[in-house]
């Protein structure tokens, strides 16, 4: 049961809520809210947001830790998305892969299970950029398709999955369109925000970006993953020549996402075009040791597994961060 109350004083306004198991009493969440009243419309959009977004991550946690002695499809995708809603890393994927694989082979039919089976291959192969994991995207597509085809009722994530693939397929359009759906069915929705930024990004509308990515963060302000939003709005002020403002985004974009190897490139090249170069040398290091692999051992390695947009946006990224990775030290070859 959720329950709540409203108090004002003068322009402030502060809702409190709290989310009580009916069964035992017991309060499982409680958050307060105090903002100013302005456009009361936007207020009450961005309280029911940020209420919306924190609700379904406690209910995901609870009924992922929920003791069950025969666990069913559900129960694995439950506890296959409270592992992904964590900080982002290959244990953490692999883990919730294997989760996702479990509920599928208990429902092979099961259209939830295809979709967060295939969002997590999706999602792993974009933040870690393996080759070994080629096969999974030609997987993922298939499964997600089966699922929005099986769906009577398409989900926000089945379309924001969809678009995540077209997106590594460089169909920036075309992802557009399936985040634009996945809004439309729930405009919560804090991952398909953050990928329609970064798809706008791709087709050169820099000045859309930060303020989806902004939203965003309002209505999912204890997000985990909050730091991707952090790592777009930095790359928005990295192509736009700011690499102070960018460092100071992706620093705190650190505090939550620092095993993403692409955070410590663009950091690595944000202070070298600043001229800290003990710094740069040392993001770039460690963006090295992240991956595992050959993509920043050279600028053409790089450019290779990028999707990097339209030609005017592959000329921002090649004058802003190719220029400074030149800079912190990383070959052309």
């Amino acid at each position: 049961m959720l329950d709540g109350s409203v108090q004002r004083s003068g322009n402030q306004v502060r809702v409190n809520v709290h989310l009580i198991d009916a069964e035992t009493d017991a309060h499982l969440w409680a958050d307060r809210f105090d903002r100013e009243i302005g456009d009361l419309l936007a207020l009450q959009d961005e309280i029911t947001g940020r209420i919306a977004v924190t609700l379904s991550a406690e209910l995901i946690s609870t009924e992922a830790n929920r003791p069950v002695e025969n666990p069913d499809a559900l129960d694995y995708v439950f506890r296959g998305r409270f592992i992904l809603g964590k900080a982002p890393s290959l244990e953490n994927y692999q883990t919730g892969i294997g989760l996702f694989e479990q509920a599928l082979e208990i429902d092979p039919q099961s259209a939830e299970a295809k979709t967060y089976l295939a969002g997590a291959l999706v999602c792993e192969f974009r933040v870690f950029r393996r080759k070994s994991r080629m096969a999974d995207l030609a997987r993922a597509e298939k499964l997600i398709d089966e699922a929005l085809a099986a769906s009577a009722a398409k989900t926000s994530y089945a379309h924001n999955v969809k678009g995540g693939l077209l997106r590594l397929k460089r169909q920036w359009q075309d992802a557009i369109n399936e985040f634009e759906a996945a809004l439309t069915l729930n405009r919560n929705n804090t991952a398909a925000l953050q990928d329609l930024g970064w798809s706008k990004l791709s087709i050169g509308a820099l000045n859309e970006v930060t303020p989806l990515a902004e939203k965003a963060v309002r209505i999912g302000p204890r997000d985990p993953r909050i730091g991707f939003l952090y790592l777009l709005i930095g790359t928005v002020h990295l192509l736009q020549t700011q690499p102070q403002e960018a460092i100071a985004w992706f620093e705190k974009a650190r505090v939550t996402i620092s095993t993403v190897p692409q955070l410590h490139s663009e950091l690595a090249s944000a202070y070298a075009l600043v001229s800290d170069h003990e710094r740069a040398a040392a993001e770039l290091a460690e963006a090295r040791r992240l991956a595992g692999d050959d993509r920043y051992s050279s600028i053409s390695h790089l450019r290779a597994i990028g999707s990097w947009g339209v030609p005017k946006v592959e000329a921002l990224f090649d004058a802003t961060l190719f220029a400074g990775l030149r800079k912190a030290g990383m070959p052309e070859q």
